[in-house]
């Protein structure tokens, strides 16, 4: 058997969940008087899960803690064996944790556990996403007037926008903070949850429906500055002080980018 041949035959050993090795495998190993073949090779493949569910639990600490160890590893031995690691890293492991959750349970289970598992992924998401080139107050206040009224923004590579629909967020603190992890609730209105990254801090934080619409409208539909004055024409001449104010929150929180990326 060729070196390549070989490999792809641990490979397969390792990602089959019933842990048989091939003929082919068992043939081509030596055990001791310490440790048959066998043996040896069911420690291997142990490991091999034992490791992508640490890694599971490292990047879904709030679903564990929601589902306990027995029902997590339950979960999470079914997700690995329906998406195997495809990647070098084990960073990508847990992408498709989420989508995985709303196919294997029911959809009662599945609404609220998803949607937190989401809610952790984003924090993942923005942790590692490029820096991108943050537009300041100061760059703004620097504009020329006859710029603004063309001003067109985009969200920075971190952010990531998540609409809930449960107490997500109350169960992702309770597991950071290390407090009573509270039941999972609906929410009374859907809420709109921010996740991004300042310098090497994870920053969130709730918007608003009227904010979050005018976010979205701006910084993803592509609205300049003066089109979304116009979406807030019921405000009468309160719509461009509303409109400097909210630019300015996203702006001090770090969330835009210029589209051309080009800064004054």
């Amino acid at each position: 058997m060729s070196l390549r041949d070989w490999q792809a035959q641990v490979q397969a050993y390792l990602l089959n969940p019933d842990a048989q090795p091939s003929p082919a495998l068992r043939a081509s190993l030596l055990g001791s008087a310490a440790l048959s073949a066998e043996q040896g090779l069911a420690i291997y493949h142990n490991a091999y899960r034992a490791r992508l569910l640490e890694a599971l639990r490292g990047d879904y600490p709030a679903v564990h803690s929601w589902l306990g160890d027995e029902e997590f590893d339950a979960l999470a031995l079914a997700y690995i064996d329906a998406h195997p690691s495809q990647h070098f890293s084990l960073r990508w492991l847990g992408a498709e944790l989420a989508a995985f959750i709303d196919g294997h349970l029911i959809p009662a289970q599945a609404a609220p556990l998803s949607e937190l598992a989401r809610l952790e992924w984003a924090f993942t998401l923005a942790f590692d996403a490029p820096e991108g080139q943050p537009l300041s107050l100061t760059q703004m206040a620097e504009l020329p007037a006859e710029a603004w009224p063309n001003l067109q923004v985009r969200l920075l590579p971190s952010v990531q926008w998540l609409v809930c629909r449960h107490n997500s967020l109350a169960l992702w603190r309770a597991c950071k903070e290390q407090d009573d992890f509270p039941g999972s609730q609906p929410l009374g209105q859907a809420q709109t949850c921010l996740i991004w990254r300042e310098h090497l801090i994870t920053r969130y934080r709730s918007l608003a429906a009227d904010e979050a619409a005018a976010l979205q409208g701006m910084a993803v539909q592509g609205w300049c500055f003066a089109e979304l004055c116009a979406e807030l024409a019921h405000l009468g001449e309160q719509a461009p002080v509303q409109a400097v104010s909210w630019l300015r929150q996203w702006l001090a929180d770090g969330l835009l980018q210029r589209v051309d990326g080009v800064l004054p």
